[in-house]
């Protein structure tokens, strides 16, 4: 039996008391109150952070990898949405993240993705039916279908769509949200479909909306999209409904913190402290059933000691009574990891990013990227043309992107867009949600061709091109992941987004919003595999006007 005596904060009684508490056999025996402060030693001990929405491959690390990283911030378990892989891999890469879930030293609670493909109108590497999802939800493994992005097939009512929604609650399962602005009547629909979270919300008042309606609000702070200073206010108007998410984290991100920072920020603009830890540790274990612990008599040993409850400085993270982080460093070491990939071989010329005119002025739709957001703009632009061939406007911000099918030979899909800030060259990347082709943004059809043809050399990655120099991340697990340790992965991350900085962008993660610029279900214009997308209408439209 182990002894710890130190202050413990008690989410249920809202209370804080100096304590003693015995652990044996990896779960709490007893926990006996003090009379004072004078017999404890110093720190904190409190039930640790629960991400309540996050995918793990945005890490590029795998399960048991980022399990590493997040048990020094005080994560004690995640609940996550694998559907980047099963994007790619189908229920093979399920298979994967299960397994390598298994060995890591934190718990990782998978769902079943509910949208592969994410539209009818992209190509993944797999898709999965109702059926499949049905047959999957039985494994008890998966504890909820993951984030419904099809909210058009839920507010009219698709028949794929709508069994599985009934196939997770047949099985009392819950159902995760995704439906960026979604608001009034149509939230109120969405989430009497049986949708219990939503971590898209962008403005306070769309959050309210679907707080009223009954759901859960994830407030998430990722790499791309921050959303915690306008949602905020939900921990004290809606507190028994708020939960903290990351989504998706980069590895330079994840090293430096995970839901440890959320809830110092949330205390430090006078949350109430209890409020604050309610909804990072508490209420995501209610919500998904978690086998985690709470600090409580009987409790799996899951807690963390921080330094106080101001600047949450995690000093120490246990799990079944294991101590697996240890002043900023994990106590469990790292292993090998297997490479299951998909990649065809491909290769592309400049002209294969030319749009052809045949006007000597045209004007073009152009996709508006936004620093720190999922959501795009439109705006209209009008560019000259050169033999026959429109060109891109680097002055002017207006730069070509492509999207290139990784899994089916397929001419690309090119239009413009403006944001990145480039003034030279190209990136381009296999992570591009959901369904992972390869994405670039560039100055030119030649930078872009390079780009492309590099990340398909390396079958998955990041790169940075400038005339002849490369600099690249491998990503060999299903081009999305890296085999490496985090640090060197955070380093490579680090050394490829300083290049594209290089290059002119004025992004503050250029490859992770890059990434989102496929994803057909944010509003409001996307490209996919197929052509440009009109997220509002949900349906096709054409780069000229």
């Amino acid at each position: 039996m182990k002894t710890l005596r130190h202050r413990i904060v008690d989410l249920h009684a809202r209370r804080i008391l100096p304590a003693e508490v015995d652990v044996l056999d990896g779960r709490i025996d007893a926990i006996r109150p003090l009379d004072s402060d004078a017999s404890v030693t110093p720190g904190v001990l409190l039930p640790g952070f629960v991400d309540a929405h996050v995918h793990v491959e945005s890490s590029m690390l795998p399960p048991a990898e980022f399990a590493r990283v997040a048990v020094r911030h005080g994560t004690v378990a995640t609940v996550s949405d694998p559907h980047e892989i099963a994007n790619v891999l189908g229920e093979a890469g399920l298979d994967f993240m299960l397994e390598d879930a298994a060995r890591a030293c934190m718990p990782i609670h998978f769902g079943v993705p509910s949208c592969v493909p994410a539209t009818d109108f992209e190509t993944a590497g797999a898709s999965l039916d109702s059926t499949a999802v049905a047959r999957l939800l039985e494994d008890d493994r998966f504890r909820y279908l993951s984030e419904m992005m099809n909210w058009p097939g839920v507010l009219h009512q698709d028949p794929e769509v709508m069994a599985k929604i009934a196939a997770a609650k047949r099985l009392g399962k819950p159902v995760d949200g995704h439906a960026p602005g979604l608001r009034g009547d149509d939230a109120v629909r969405y989430a009497a479909a049986g949708i219990t979270t939503d971590h898209e919300c962008f403005s306070l008042e769309e959050a309210r909306d679907k707080a009223q309606a009954g759901m859960k609000i994830l407030i998430r702070e990722g790499s791309a999209a921050r959303n915690l200073d306008a949602l905020l206010p939900i921990l004290t108007e809606f507190p028994h409904l708020a939960m903290f998410s990351t989504d998706d984290a980069h590895p330079d991100e994840l090293l430096k913190g995970h839901l440890d920072r959320s809830v110092a920020r949330c205390v430090a603009h006078g949350v109430d402290v209890f409020d604050v830890l309610r909804a990072a540790c508490l209420h995501p274990v209610e919500h998904y059933g978690l086998d985690v612990g709470l600090l409580r008599e009987g409790d799996r040993a899951d807690f963390i000691l921080v330094d106080d409850l101001v600047d949450f400085r995690v000093s120490r993270t246990w799990i079944e009574g294991r101590l697996v982080a240890e002043d900023g460093r994990c106590t469990v070491p790292g292993a090998a990891v297997a490479t299951p990939n998909v990649f065809r071989d491909a290769r592309f010329e400049p002209s294969d990013f030319e749009i052809e005119a045949d006007v000597p002025d045209a004007r073009v739709r152009v996709i508006e990227a936004e620093d720190g957001e999922l959501v795009t703009g439109e705006s209209i632009a009008t560019l000259a043309t050169k033999d026959g061939v429109l060109q891109p406007a680097p002055a002017d911000d207006v730069l070509l992107v492509a999207v290139c099918n990784r899994y089916a030979p397929a001419p690309p899909a090119v239009a413009f867009i403006r944001g990145f800030g480039l003034r030279r060259g190209a990136i381009a990347s296999s992570v591009a949600h959901d369904s992972h082709q390869v994405i670039a943004v560039g100055t030119s059809p030649d930078a872009v061709s390079t780009a492309v043809n590099a990340v398909f050399e390396r079958r998955g990655g990041l790169v940075a091109v400038d005339g002849d120099r490369t600099a690249g991340l491998s990503l060999p697990i299903a081009g999305l992941m890296s085999d490496r340790p985090a640090e060197e992965v955070a380093a490579g991350y680090e050394a490829v987004s300083a290049v594209a900085r290089d290059l002119g962008s004025t992004l503050q993660a250029p490859f992770m919003t890059l990434s989102f610029m496929a994803l057909l279900v944010i509003p409001s214009l996307k490209l996919g595999d197929r052509g440009l997308f009109d997220g509002n209408a949900f349906a096709f439209t054409s780069v000229r006007l």
